[in-house]
């Protein structure tokens, strides 16, 4: 039987990827030519209507493009939307799980959320077995916790090098691990492997980097990140504004709490930029303004040392900070990054004391963030490729996380601690 729109064909995600892409590229590029013709004759006959005579005389061979070294045509998002269309399944999965979180944040659901799941997203294989871990979470944990699992496909880096692997962009820019960085396959894996995990009833969350990336998993995602390096960008703000997915901004590196307030005030008020539709025109974006935005508490960096800020002081004044400005209380706690010393194992210490807020009757946390994978530690991918040897499968190649067993400690700790506070916190 034929495969139904939007389902695996060769049942390998990359496979497929590969396939969507070779066959994908021929229409792109044919729409780009005629797109250029048509542009070509339009304005040619409109300068003649208007008596301009063309004039291309001026060299600009120094001064237009002059470090370019190639350019490639880039696919759509409108194209692989309508070869990979959103499932009926996927749908409902992001619908039910973003109105689950709008209402924890609003304090109408007494659970908080957990976003669980790998630094970044290297193996397709590992993502989807990870994603079924999350699902008997869900089933397990769920009357505390709307567990939403962690998909990263693009990372951030404050230093890109002459090796790309030692500063690997993640999976939608260098889906191979190996440099070539296609974005093409990137972005067409990405959207495949994106919905089979929801159509498995895995919610998805992610950090926006990318401006030009997210319509590319559109309807798949419940969560919005702003991270830390990005918090304080104007384009960030603008695209948070009208996201449909719930919004939370990290404060930043150096510990700016008041970064983040402010990025969730200009988040919540809309705006007018500049973007590009699905099909990859040039337009203007009006936004309604994102009324989820939050903040993410993620730890600092201070004369070279790391210092967390998931303790109950740092809390009171995010909540006095947000209150000042005329916005909820409400705040999540990422347990690893800064808060960990970017230290696996450390994340367990800021679960608990999270944890012991909870139980104390703490509202304003709604929820927590964890790196996880189904191995714990992490691998260094230049040290595989210049051995030969393969990378452990399902083990982190950037960032720490831990494993499923210390994972699920932590989610019995925090299912746990709801349940003390919904004895003592009347919601609603």
């Amino acid at each position: 039987m034929s495969p139904t729109s939007g389902e695996l064909i060769t049942g390998s995600v990359m496979e497929d990827a590969m396939l969507h892409k070779d066959r994908l590229l021929i229409i792109q590029e044919r729409m780009h030519d005629s797109a250029v013709a048509t542009m070509e004759e339009e304005l040619t006959r409109d300068n003649e209507e208007l008596g301009i005579i063309e004039v291309n005389d001026a060299h600009t061979e120094d001064l237009v493009d002059t470090r370019i070294a190639d350019k490639k045509v880039r696919i759509s998002p409108e194209l692989i939307i309508r070869r990979i269309p959103l499932l009926k399944e996927s749908a409902e999965t992001t619908r039910k799980s973003r109105i689950n979180v709008e209402k924890i944040l609003v304090g109408k659901d007494g659970r908080i959320f957990i976003i669980v799941g790998p630094c970044s997203i290297h193996d397709p294989e590992v993502a989807l077995e990870y994603a079924q871990k999350v699902k008997e979470w869900r089933e397990k944990y769920g009357d505390d916790l709307e567990i939403i699992m962690r998909f990263y496909p693009e990372k951030p880096r404050t230093e890109l090098k002459e090796d790309p692997l030692a500063s690997w962009e993640g999976f939608g820019s260098d889906p191979r691990i190996d440099g070539t960085r296609d974005i093409n396959l990137g972005m067409i894996a990405t959207r495949i492997l994106a919905s089979q995990i929801t159509k498995m009833g895995v919610p998805l969350a992610v950090e926006r980097l990318d401006p030009t990336t997210p319509q590319y998993i559109d309807g798949l995602v419940v969560y919005d990140a702003i991270g830390a390096r990005t918090t304080t960008s104007q384009n960030a703000r603008h695209y948070g504004s009208g996201t449909s997915s719930v919004l939370g901004f990290k404060n930043t590196t150096e510990g700016n709490i008041d970064a983040a307030v402010e990025a969730v005030a200009s988040a919540r008020v809309g705006s007018t930029f500049s973007g590009t539709s699905k099909p990859g025109m040039p337009m203007e974006i009006w936004t309604t303004g994102n009324e989820t935005a939050h903040v993410i508490l993620r730890g600092f960096e201070e004369n070279k040392q790391y210092i967390p800020n998931y303790t109950p002081d740092y809390v009171a004044i995010t909540k006095e900070k947000l209150r000042a400005k005329g916005l909820p209380a409400s705040i999540v706690i990422d347990a690893s990054h800064a808060n960990s010393g970017k230290k696996a194992s450390r994340q367990m210490e800021a679960v608990k004391e999270v944890a012991r807020q909870i139980m104390m009757g703490e509202t304003a946390i709604k929820g927590v963030m964890i790196e996880s994978n189904l191995v714990a530690g992490k691998q260094d991918i230049l040290v595989a490729r210049n051995n030969g040897t393969e990378l452990v499968y399902g083990q982190s190649i950037t960032d720490e996380c831990v494993g499923l067993e210390e994972t699920e400690s932590m989610l019995r700790l925090l299912s746990g601690a709801v349940k003390m506070r919904r004895s003592i916190v009347v919601v609603g």
